[in-house]
């Protein structure tokens, strides 16, 4: 057996879509796996296709702000379904042919492995399969991330990989790698435990503008329009004082400020996780900002927790509202009226202004009146939050699942395309009116 480290090539692929943009956007659980194969020994490349700071972009990213900012795009055909769509379609991320000299510098790889997120952005991994099979043509190429879990099916029909891997990484990649490259690696930690496993390989990137943290897994709620009980049952978390000490390193080693938690439920039994996290940081000599691009859950804001949000450095807070609708809400039972007016009193309290303060509305849900929207947006609006409008996408398996395939003017269980929440895919046609509308009420 050849006991060579094997190389690995971890890659990002380009996005195809009506609209993208960098909000804290990382592929974590790829870069996870970056980490832990070359803690155990095997070389290893990365490639993002949505690098913002690419060496040969032509001049210096002009949208770039706390490591956030427009990806590079070429206007592309529309993925064909989508042309009632009166919106332009694009490629987004680095030149195909900088993509190609990258893969060539990056020498032959013995394994390829590649994500993929929103399950409507396949189009782009596709794409991005394709220029590798160019490059390497026998180089054995894994699929995995979000679109493998949630369609493993569709991915094992259209797309040109060798294995798809429906679920978590960490636990298989070793095995992969055994089967793929004919050597076996040892793992220097059980991949199953979220303590011991190394730091994501952010270094891996040209910058590191932010870095994004996971504190756990999974969420305990399973609200109706959610896929993240579906990806990972179970809500496992983190040591907080392994993940002070992560944030810490990656200070202290690359002078990283900004910070983006990817939890979905980081402040569940915050007395004893965020706040001791919170309170380690307000400890130190760390001079941090804190951003929340995953929605908070507005029932766990005490003014406690709300002023251990601000001294730690806390500067982007998104909350999970998704309706003001108190009283008729049925998709989830995570905030009521009371709890709501009650958290933004102690952000507000705590020192934290509408600029820095979201709230998540959700729109374009199956039979949902546009109406209701603007309520929701004007309640939000009355205590000092912005609104944020979310564009509903559905989801094949969760609750909401069968009244979106009922509204829906697509054919949702044909193709994952066209649950792109770009094309609001349970109203009856795409509507500029209603964007535009639903802007107006929240500048107005």
């Amino acid at each position: 057996m050849n006991t060579t480290a094997p190389h690995i090539l971890c890659v990002n692929p380009w996005i195809h879509d009506f609209a993208a943009y960098d909000f804290w956007a990382r592929p974590l659980g790829l870069l996870y796996l970056a980490g832990l194969l070359r803690a155990s020994g095997c070389r290893v490349s990365y490639i993002d296709c949505l690098d913002r700071f690419h060496p040969r972009q032509p001049q210096p990213d002009p949208g770039a702000r706390d490591g956030r900012g427009p990806y590079r795009k070429t206007v592309i055909a529309k993925t064909p379904g989508l042309e009632d769509v009166p919106r332009r379609f694009s490629r987004y991320g680095i030149d195909p042919e900088w993509f190609v000299k990258d893969l060539q510098s990056a020498g032959r790889p013995d394994l390829v492995l590649v994500t993929a997120l929103m399950t409507y952005w396949y189009p782009g991994a596709a794409e991005t399969i394709a220029a590798i099979r160019s490059v390497y043509p026998d180089v054995p190429l894994v699929l995995g991330g979000v679109y493998a879990a949630l369609n493993p099916g569709h991915a094992g029909q259209c797309m040109d990989a060798d294995e798809i891997v429906a679920g978590p990484g960490e636990t298989r990649v070793f095995h992969l790698v055994e089967k793929y490259t004919g050597r076996a690696v040892t793992p220097v930690c059980d991949p199953a435990d979220m303590d011991a496993v190394p730091y994501p390989a952010f270094d891996l990137q040209h910058e590191i503008p932010y870095v994004a943290v996971l504190t756990s897994r999974g969420c305990p709620f399973s609200c109706d329009y959610c896929a993240s009980c579906l990806i990972e049952p179970r809500h496992r978390r983190r040591d907080p004082g392994r993940v002070f000490e992560e944030i810490r390193y990656w200070q202290r080693s690359y002078g990283v400020r900004d910070f983006a938690f990817y939890d979905d439920a980081l402040l569940v039994d915050a007395e004893n996780y965020a706040d001791v996290l919170f309170s380690m940081i307000c400890d130190s000599d760390m001079d941090v900002r804190l951003h929340t691009p995953n929605a908070l859950h507005v029932r766990n804001i005490t003014r406690s927790t709300a002023r251990l949000m601000r001294a730690a450095g806390m500067t982007t807070v998104r909350l999970g509202v998704e309706t003001a609708d108190f009283e008729g809400r049925d998709m989830d039972r995570k905030i009521s009226e009371a709890e709501f007016f009650q958290a933004a009193a102690y952000l507000q309290e705590a020192g934290f202004d509408s600029r820095e303060l979201g709230a998540y509305l959700l729109a374009g849900l199956p039979g949902q009146d546009p109406a209701s929207v603007e309520t929701s947006i004007d309640i939000v609006k009355s205590v000092g939050i912005s609104p944020i409008i979310a564009y509903f996408s559905p989801i094949a398996g969760t609750k909401m699942w069968g009244a979106a395939r009922a509204a829906s003017r697509y054919d949702l269980e044909s193709d994952p395309v066209f649950t792109n929440n770009a094309v609001m895919p349970c109203q009856p046609e795409f509507s500029w009116e209603l964007v535009t509308r639903l802007k107006r009420r929240i500048a107005a």
